[in-house]
């Protein structure tokens, strides 16, 4: 249960295709609101940032007064504004950013930038309290792959690997356009991966054992992409669960391998990636195998979302964290080291 005396954090998130405000009070969500663009990005095969930043134009008010009326407040009850100003696409985050600096100014209320990452890190807060310090979190989305330590996620998030090329989420996207399924691909493979079997198609896996923490999926899309052509028909499960077994099985034994070389017991898994069934499932055995304390947040909060943002906030207030100035600027490339600004 809240704690009345906590501040309420309004989070704004506008990173990519989803306008998300959410409201916390300490580590209690109290409204996360979603409005997404995704259907207008569909036929083109991928996010085209123009449209996804007049989106968020038209969406930010109605966004923010619908999260305000799910938590059942006023605008004269929030006492803080959190905003993701990096990494994401610069026009999207420009449009977060100056919104959350006119509340910010109008309200009276402390700003607070925050990284997009590290938010996807404090979201898990929300469900399942505290975060152990420290704690390795991987983040699996469309446009990250990342291992981190976090001793603390409001001061300290130490970048441990990273994708070298195609993210997860990007890979499950190519793969899906190959296969003839939906934007975005991630929940179309996972649904059709039910049908197949994993074992039927021994698909590579990159950097499996380099020595490293980092990934690469660019290889991977480029053989099922040689494979499906070079077949004159298709069991679109069984290649679905193949790629799916061989993105899945890279990230869980990294993750694993970076608990073991930091000596750390508790594994967060982020991102929309971490949507997918099949990874769940797989990072729950491997974890208990090797006697590390999983946690992933329910679906909804993996995906993009106000909520994480303001999750984020929440603890830079805690921590007695200096505000950010009203000039902040909106960085595409923000890195992961940078958690507020």
């Amino acid at each position: 249960m809240a704690d009345r005396h906590e501040p309420l954090v309004l989070g704004i998130e506008t990173s990519c295709d989803e306008t998300g405000v959410g409201i916390v009070r300490g580590h209690t969500l109290l409204a996360n609101t979603i409005a997404s663009s995704m259907h207008e990005h569909a036929r083109f095969g991928g996010v085209v940032p123009e449209v996804a930043s007049r989106a968020h134009l038209e969406a930010m008010t109605p966004v923010v007064e619908g999260a305000l009326a799910e938590a059942g407040l006023t605008f004269s009850d929030i006492d803080a504004i959190a905003v993701t100003a990096g990494p994401g696409l610069a026009g999207a985050l420009l449009v977060g950013v100056a919104a959350a600096k006119s509340y910010s100014l109008g309200l009276g209320v402390p700003l607070y930038g925050v990284n997009h990452l590290a938010a996807h890190v404090a979201v898990d807060q929300l469900e399942h309290g505290p975060l152990p310090k420290p704690c390795i979190a991987m983040l699996v989305s469309g446009g990250h792959s990342s291992l981190l330590l976090v001793p603390d996620v409001a001061q300290d998030v130490i970048s441990l690997g990273s994708t070298v090329d195609d993210a997860a989420g990007e890979a499950f996207d190519k793969v899906a356009r190959v296969l003839g399924l939906p934007f975005p691909g991630g929940p179309y493979i996972d649904r059709a991966a039910r049908e197949g079997s994993a074992a039927a198609i021994n698909f590579p896996r990159g950097k499996m054992d380099d020595g490293t923490l980092d990934f690469s999926f660019s290889g991977l899309k480029t053989a099922v992409a040689r494979w499906v052509e070079a077949q004159d028909s298709i069991h679109v499960p069984d290649v679905a669960a193949s790629f799916q077994e061989a993105v899945v099985d890279v990230l869980t034994r990294k993750a694993l391998q970076a608990c073991k070389k930091y000596d750390v017991k508790d594994l967060l898994i982020g991102g929309g990636v971490a949507a997918n069934s099949r990874l769940r499932a797989l990072a729950q055995e491997r974890c208990d195998k090797a006697g590390v304390r999983l946690r992933v947040p329910r679906p909804g909060l993996c995906t993009d979302n106000g909520a994480m943002v303001a999750a984020l906030g929440s603890d830079l207030v805690a921590a007695g964290i200096t505000p950010s100035a009203l000039d902040i600027p909106a960085d595409s490339s923000m890195p992961i080291t940078t958690v507020h600004v």
